[in-house]
């Protein structure tokens, strides 16, 4: 059985063998239509439900201003123009990422005409989660459109009027805060405080219970400040709480764990500090086609491949991005706005993932007997491309032949009532016992010194890891000593959990030198 992410492979895109050169009038129609969407974007509150009903016409002009913003790029860009010589058109065009583009040029000639910027630009640093931070440059008209595109999504998300935007989000260098602050500053009013509980149970009390809130931060974060202001007392039923996440993957249980602690609705955008915030976001069709694909395997591996994770999946703007995955499965972001100082073409971030647009998901769905624009009855259908992602590619440990993911780790913790309640972080890793690898799981607790938690957990642990991956639970049954999760206990910022001081995000993954 074909999945769509075998339909959507380079193989099977239309022109893979031949160069496809879209026509003048096609190049000049997209141009036109890419002003019309950004005035749209700048004028019209309901444009993303008004760009989605243009759905027939969106995969052809993505493309034509693709080949726009490759062209763009050759002629302006001197690092680009040399890593593209090669390619005559888009669809020739090699990927870009850290190792083999940003690592090989000076930061000044990934900018436009090999100069850095002037006044209003500034560079935004990535929160080093691959071990090392990298720079960006970003001039303010293109952070103008970001704010902007993501207002519209957090309005259309949670409603615009008087809402009270709490930004948890990490503040300084790094991308997402300041965005982040900037873009729900078009919605109302903002307070920034980081990711501090104290200060945001502070902002809280200030305020009082009559505001709407909208709490954004990375969604661990959401859960410390659920367990904390719930160990204070704090009454949290009587205020309206949102949430807002991103900077990484959430999983259906976290979701549930927050939606049963207190808020009333808890959405995740997708982007990277390499790309832009906002380049997807989740909407109810596609939090609620991701949870039918968890209660239904077929329509899962239809729809989202062989990969054991259960994916978050989102709907993008393909007049903003062009979104595409190569032969690995590795997401390319395309940005196709011309403001950008250093253009993104083909960027490989390192997420697994797919595309696919409104039309295939619909025609899968249906194959399976269901009917997409009821997946969410209560919300408008947006016929809008998905985008899907598994996670980074290299957050993997392997034993006996099994892949164990942290999104598999996650998932069964919050599966695990006991666990989802003591637990403030985990990351896995390997730990040899008698000289064999056995999966190791660390958990970053309040109170470690819980007499048979480790036991109990390892076995709560296995049995949620092997429900959500099958390849696991293959290998338990062909030696079920070697897929015990050996368990380590650790205090808060103790122990592995010690690294994540003054990181933006937490380590997941355990690497031996």
């Amino acid at each position: 059985m074909n999945s769509i992410a075998t339909l959507f492979s380079p193989l099977a895109l239309p022109g893979h063998k031949r160069v496809l050169r879209p026509s003048s009038a096609r190049l000049a129609t997209a141009a036109w239509r890419g002003a019309w969407y950004g005035w749209m974007a700048r004028s019209y509150r309901g444009y993303l439900a008004s760009l989605a009903s243009r759905h027939a016409t969106l995969d052809a002009d993505s493309r034509a201003m693709a080949e726009l913003a490759f062209a763009r790029a050759k002629r302006r860009n001197p690092a680009l123009a040399q890593h593209l010589a090669g390619a005559a058109c888009f669809e020739q065009a090699p990927e870009t990422s850290k190792a083999e583009y940003i690592l090989s040029h000076a930061m000044a000639e990934r900018c436009l005409d090999g100069q850095l910027p002037g006044p209003g630009s500034v560079i935004d640093e990535s929160s080093g989660s691959t071990g090392r931070p990298f720079h960006w440059v970003r001039g303010p008209q293109e952070r103008l459109e970001s704010q902007r595109f993501v207002a519209h999504y957090c309005r259309f998300m949670f409603g615009g009027q008087g809402l009270v935007t709490l930004n948890a989000f990490s503040q300084g260098a790094w991308a997402t805060g300041l965005s982040m602050g900037l873009a729900a500053n078009r919605l109302g009013m903002v307070k920034n405080t980081g990711p501090e509980v104290d200060k945001l149970l502070e902002a809280l009390r200030l305020l009082g219970p009559s505001q709407r809130y909208l709490i954004a931060g990375y969604p661990p974060f959401l859960k410390r400040f659920l367990d904390e202001a719930k160990a204070q007392g704090f009454a949290l039923g009587r205020y309206h709480l949102q949430g807002m996440v991103g900077g990484e993957g959430m999983s259906e249980g976290l979701r549930s764990y927050l939606l049963s602690g207190g808020f009333r609705a808890v959405f995740s955008g997708y982007g990277a500090s390499d790309l832009e915030i906002g380049v997807a976001g989740e909407t109810r069709q596609s939090v609620a086609l991701r949870q039918l694909a968890q209660s239904h395997p077929s329509l899962r591996q239809r729809l989202f491949g062989d990969d054991p994770r259960l994916p978050m999946v989102f709907q993008y703007n393909p007049t903003a991005h062009f979104l595409e995955a190569n032969a690995s499965g590795e997401l390319l972001c395309t940005i196709l706005r011309p403001s950008l100082i250093q253009p993104r073409i083909r960027y490989n971030v390192g997420d697994k993932g797919g595309v696919a647009s409104f039309a295939q998901v619909q025609a899968e769905l249906a194959a399976e007997g269901f009917a997409l624009g009821r997946l969410a009855p209560e919300a408008p259908v947006l016929k809008l491309p998905f985008v899907w992602v598994h996670g980074r590619s290299d957050h993997t440990v392997s034993v006996m032949g099994a892949n164990l993911y942290p999104e598999d780790v996650e998932q069964a913790l919050y599966g695990a009532p006991e666990l989802a309640q003591l637990a403030q972080s985990f990351c896995l890793g390997l730990a040899e016992v008698q000289g064999d690898p056995r999966p190791l799981v660390a958990l970053e607790l309040a109170d470690p010194a819980q007499p048979g938690l480790a036991a109990r957990a390892a076995q709560a642990l296995l049995k949620g890891i092997c429900h959500a991956n099958p390849d696991y639970q293959q290998a338990f049954k062909e030696d079920p000593a070697a897929m015990l999760p050996v368990v380590q206990l650790w205090g808060r910022g103790q122990g592995p959990f010690a690294q994540d001081a003054g990181r933006i995000k937490q380590v997941r993954v355990l690497r031996t030198k």
